[in-house]
Formats: structure tokens, C-alpha cells, sequence
């Protein structure tokens, strides 16, 4: 026996050996042979150190008799569902019925893994987020991973792409994001939409998501930021004071950003600017009439005409520098003078106190 002979033999007992000691996990699948048919199942071998069995109740979830739904010598895919052992001895025990949930987590495990955009649909809404399926499996989108930046009514059935986030059997653990597949998608197509679009025209989105400081409107396919100081010439406590998630609206572009392929958006500029309707309505020393819109510790804003507020401050009340709320109520209609005037800035001064009697 040459030199060569005996390494070659040397490498394949030690192959054998280490196929032999592979620690097998909770939830693998494994390849095997049907050896040997007992009553309440059947051996299998696979490829293991200790014996592998599945029992006759791992076989189907059907309610009839498994007893006889293998053949010896047949080989097939195995589910590790556990490890059974005992002073002496180990059993490796397998399953049949749980092997389609273990491909299905197998196949999310992969497309983690690949970084693949797959396609779930929205079953449920939960505290802090939505539940969805993709491969016969209910995984959790958190809020902050949901385009929407929260869950609403209008998701639900809905198909929406994802990447997956985590995917562990084990833990049944499964959660996805769709800001994560939308943000891939937008590095795709942004500079293909950014091209066709100009500062100042006007354009048709989607409100896709609301938050405190503004909106975004999807413009084919890339969201543009619509901040809450555009949404309306008059104050507003939320954009969804005037907007809806899902709603259609068209905007003016302000602004296109291309190095940070950012696009900025308005709403209240697609009518007039009220502030310029007024230079020739209003001037200082004038008393009009107007209706309390907000009251703070430091003043009340009135509306004084559609989409215009001014700022009555406790220093100008009567008496002065009097507590607010204890005089004036959201609604109320109240007679003030205009004490300064500058709508080029937006501003209007008013005062109670100085009011000619």
C-alpha cells in the first residue's frame, strides 16, 4: 500500500468522523434513510453518532393512522425537533408535519441572509405595530419599520414589500421592515425621478406617512417632505388636522436637493397667500373683530382673516399682563386693535389695553 493510499484513507475516516460528531440543532433539516419500521415509528439514520426516530404522531397532522406511510429504504427530509437522552443512551426525534413551517423559516432565513425584498400581507393590527404573513409565518412590523411610521385601518389585506429584519425558529421569533425595502427601492429609482421634476411645478402624491413635524408625500416613488409649516397658511396644531394617511394631494415643489436627493413640498402655496391679500385690508390703529384660535400662557392667537393670526400678548390685555386662559376661550369672537402691522414677516401685533374707548 503506496504512501498516497494511506492518506487518502486517513482523510476519509476522519471526514466519517467529523459527519459522525456534527452536533445536530433544534429545527435543522436533515436528509435521511427509513430503516427500520417499529410500532409507534420508525428509525431513521442520519448520518448521526446516536439514532434518529420519528414517531408515528410527527408524521401528518391528519387525524388517520401514519403507521404505514414510510417504506424502508425510503429516503426523505427530516425536521429535528429534539434530543431525547437519557443515563445511557440519546435519540435524535424528527418530525414530518413541522417540516413545511421549517422550510418556510428556512426560506426566510435565506432571503435574510441574501438581503432579498420579499412580499407580505398585513393580517392584523397590534400595540406598537402590525402583524404580517410571508411564507405561512406571522411576523411583527414594528411601527418605526412601517412606511406609514404607524399602523392604520387602511393597511390591512394589503400587500406590502419587506425586508426581513430578524428570522430565528428557535425563538419564533420574526420581524420585518418595510422602511427598509422602501429606502432600497428609492436608492433605485431617485435619480430617474429627480430629472423629470422641476422647482415650482406642481405634482400629484400620496400621504404615506404623518408625523409631528410634517408629512411625506410619495411622488412616483420617492417621498418628498411636506413640512407642517406648508401644510397650511393658518396655525395648526398636526398635520393630520388637514391631511390623511393615503390621501391624494398635489403639491408645489419648493425645492430639489440633488446632492441629497431630498425633494421639499408645499400645500398651502397651491392657492394665494393670504398675507399678501391683506397688505391693502389692514392697517395700524384699526379695530376689528376676530375669533381666539390658541391660547397660551404668553398670549392668544386670533384669526383675523382666512388663513391669517395674529398675536394679542398678556402684556396688551386688559388688565395687563393678566392670565390668559382666565379671559379668553378657543372660539370666542373678540373686538382688538392692530398695534403693528407687518405682513411682508407674517407678524401682527394686537392690543386690548390701548383700544380708544
Amino acid at each position: 500500500m503506496t504512501q498516497q493510499t494511506i492518506n487518502e484513507q486517513d482523510e476519509f475516516v476522519r471526514l466519517l468522523e467529523e459527519s459522525y460528531n456534527y452536533k445536530f440543532q433544534v429545527a435543522d433539516i436533515v436528509k435521511g434513510i427509513v430503516v427500520k419500521k417499529e410500532n409507534d415509528g420508525y428509525l431513521v439514520d442520519i448520518g448521526a453518532k446516536t439514532e434518529a426516530f420519528l414517531p408515528n404522531k410527527e408524521i401528518s397532522n391528519s387525524s388517520e393512522k401514519n403507521e404505514d406511510a414510510l417504506k424502508v429504504g425510503e429516503v426523505k427530509e427530516f425536521y429535528v425537533l429534539r434530543e431525547e437522552t437519557d443515563k445511557e443512551d440519546s435519540c435524535i426525534i424528527l418530525s414530518l408535519r413541522k417540516l413545511s413551517c421549517a422550510k418556510s423559516w428556512q426560506n426566510l432565513q435565506n432571503a435574510k441572509l441574501n438581503n432579498e425584498t420579499i412580499t407580505a400581507k398585513v393580517v392584523q393590527i397590534v400595540k406598537g405595530g402590525v402583524i404580517a404573513e410571508a411564507e405561512d409565518l406571522r411576523g411583527f412590523i414594528p411601527a418605526s419599520q412601517l412606511r406609514t411610521g404607524s399602523p392604520f385601518e387602511g393597511l390591512i389585506d394589503q400587500e406590502i414589500e419587506v425586508k426581513i429584519l430578524e428570522a430565528d425558529p428557535q425563538k419564533n421569533k420574526l420581524i420585518f421592515s418595510q422602511r427598509q425595502a422602501i429606502a432600497e427601492q428609492r436608492e433605485k429609482v431617485v435619480d430617474d425621478v429627480i430629472v423629470n421634476l422641476e422647482e415650482g411645478s406642481i405634482v400629484k402624491g400620496e400621504v404615506v406617512r404623518i408625523a409631528n413635524f410634517g408629512a411625506f408625500v410619495d411622488i412616483n416613488g420617492v417621498d418628498g417632505l411636506l413640512p407642517i409649516s406648508e401644510i397650511s397658511w393658518q396655525r395648526i396644531k398636526h398635520p393630520s388636522d388637514v391631511i390623511q394617511l393615503g390621501q391624494e394631494i398635489e403639491v408645489k415643489i419648493l425645492k430639489i436637493d440633488n446632492d441629497l436627493k431630498r425633494i421639499s413640498l408645499s400645500l398651502k402655496r397651491m392657492g394665494d397667500n393670504p398675507w399678501e391679500e391683506i397688505e391693502n385690508e389692514f392697517q395700524e390703529g384699526q379695530v376689528i373683530t376676530g375669533t381666539v384660535n390658541k391660547v397660551t400662557s404668553f398670549g392668544t392667537f386670533i384669526n383675523i382673516f382666512p388663513g391669517v393670526e395674529a398675536l394679542l400678548p398678556s402684556s396688551e390685555m386688559e388688565p395687563a399682563n393678566a392670565n390668559p386662559f382666565t379671559i379668553y376661550n378657543v372660539g370666542d369672537e373678540v373686538k382688538v386693535m392692530i398695534k403693528k402691522f407687518t405682513p411682508q414677516e407674517h407678524r401682527i401685533a394686537l392690543t386690548v389695553k390701548d383700544m380708544p374707548q
